[in-house]
């Protein structure tokens, strides 16, 4: 993997969406017709930190009780997968030979 703080990476789109430093991925797109749509994109920043950029649009119920229960749980979930990403991304101590 190619991660280089100049440059394009192999991930890369290479075109337009690379401006102002930022290199960005094609979207990877997860869609489920008519209930829900995610869209993924790897950015690095000028400075080099990596990022996913992450966009989720999900079809509500009717109601108003429904649909208030069903963003408690979308939030629910949204932070135990951010939690989980951040922790895997941590670096972790080295064993001792």
């Amino acid at each position: 993997m190619n991660r280089r703080a100049a440059g394009h990476t192999e991930w890369c789109g290479k075109d337009h969406r690379c401006g102002l430093g930022e290199h960005r991925s094609d979207e990877i797109v997860v869609d489920v017709a008519g209930r829900s749509r995610a869209v993924l994109v790897r950015v690095r920043t000028a400075t080099g930190r990596e990022h996913a950029e992450v966009r989720v649009r999900v079809a509500l119920a009717p109601g108003e009780v429904a649909a208030r229960r069903q963003l408690v749980g979308l939030l629910g979930d949204l932070r135990e997968t951010v939690t989980r990403a951040a922790i895997a991304g941590r670096a972790r101590p080295r064993r001792a030979a």
